[in-house]
């Protein structure tokens, strides 16, 4: 028996009806996350601004706030990708909005691992070819499927 053996046509049909009903759809971050981001981009504007415009005595030359103004622009830009993301499980696979877009379909998936961690939970999806594909689940009933996933296509050893 190899090591990644897939659950059987019967196993799978089994899970879906247990994540059921499908599409099975929700924020990929939990929103207590996106609000701390959100809130931890407001603080680093008002630095930015005091430092920038109310302290001219201390001015900083034009690359280090070019600098500082694109790396701000970067962190707006992951929190806003934070908020708006959404995970999916469908009866094609797994998809997650994000910076660039996530997916992968059921054949694809040779094992899984579910990371249960303090701000968000994961599922680690390891593919025939490629990386491995991590999958964000910010509401609870992403995150027992993502649970019940990774029983059905855990490692066999």
């Amino acid at each position: 028996m190899s090591p990644f053996d897939r659950p059987t046509p019967e196993e799978h049909a089994a899970l879906l009806a247990q994540i059921a009903p499908l599409p099975l759809s929700g924020r990929a971050w939990p929103r207590w996350i996106g609000v701390i981001a959100w809130l931890l981009m407001a603080l680093i504007a008002v630095r930015l601004f005091t430092v920038l415009w109310l302290s001219p005595e201390t001015a900083l030359p034009m690359p280090v706030i070019a600098s500082l103004v694109v790396c701000f622009g970067a962190l707006l830009w992951m929190s806003w990708h934070m908020w708006t993301s959404v995970t999916e499980i469908s009866d094609w696979g797994i998809r997650q909005s994000w910076i660039s877009r996530r997916e992968v379909s059921w054949a694809e998936i040779q094992s899984t691992k579910f990371i249960p961690l303090f701000a968000s939970k994961k599922l680690v999806c390891f593919v025939q070819k490629g990386r491995p594909i991590f999958f964000q689940a910010g509401s609870r009933e992403l995150q027992t499927a993502f649970a019940r996933i990774s029983l059905v296509y855990r490692k066999k050893t």
